[in-house]
């Protein structure tokens, strides 16, 4: 088997471990991070109705000042952005949804920016 499909196997499953024992409802949605090379984002959906309430990226031109999109720096001013606007949508619990990454590095850096914004879960 290649490598690189032998590796996108192992991510999905570890997505979907952590996935299954996730599910976002209205009073506490589900936070889903996206981490790439060169960006971050998050969104905030809502599973039972399969909407998206609020989100925030490096994609954003509000967000991404000096083109550094996939640095620790980068996801702590995302996590300030979507606590920040989860707050004004009134959402003050989520679960995090960490994906098949690690909660190390700019994962753990979004959440903690996060909670400081005032996001508990």
């Amino acid at each position: 088997m290649d490598k690189n499909k032998k590796l996108q196997k192992k991510r999905l499953r570890r997505r979907q471990h952590v996935r299954n024992k996730l599910r976002g409802t209205s009073e506490q949605p589900r936070m889903c991070i996206n981490r790439t090379l060169k960006h971050f984002s998050c969104q905030v959906v809502d599973d039972l109705s399969g909407k998206t309430l609020v989100s925030a990226s490096t994609h954003d031109k509000a967000l991404s000042s000096g083109g550094a999109g996939g640095n620790c720096n980068a996801a702590e001013v995302v996590g300030k952005a979507i606590a920040e606007k989860a707050s004004a949508a009134g959402i003050k619990r989520v679960r995090l949804d960490r994906g098949h990454n690690k909660y190390h590095g700019r994962v753990k850096a979004f959440a903690e920016a996060a909670r400081e914004g005032g996001l508990e879960f």
